[in-house]
């Protein structure tokens, strides 16, 4: 029988904590920042989190479950 293969874009995006929770790095933070503000510019350089609704999908995509 075949290994089943984890998703690699997924694996290049997201990061399990060790609470078991799925952080992700927030968008528009690459280039093109004068014209972003401070305040919006220091909020996407937190982590996110996944959204409960989207979590099984997530994890199916890292073969976490």
């Amino acid at each position: 029988m075949p290994k089943v293969k984890t998703n690699s874009s997924a694996k290049k995006r997201f990061k399990v904590t060790g609470t078991g929770l799925i952080t992700y790095q927030k968008p528009f933070k690459r280039h093109i920042l004068t014209k972003k503000s401070t305040k919006r510019k220091r909020f996407m350089a937190k982590d996110g989190l996944v959204h409960t609704s989207q979590m099984h999908f997530v994890r199916r995509l890292l073969r976490l479950k």
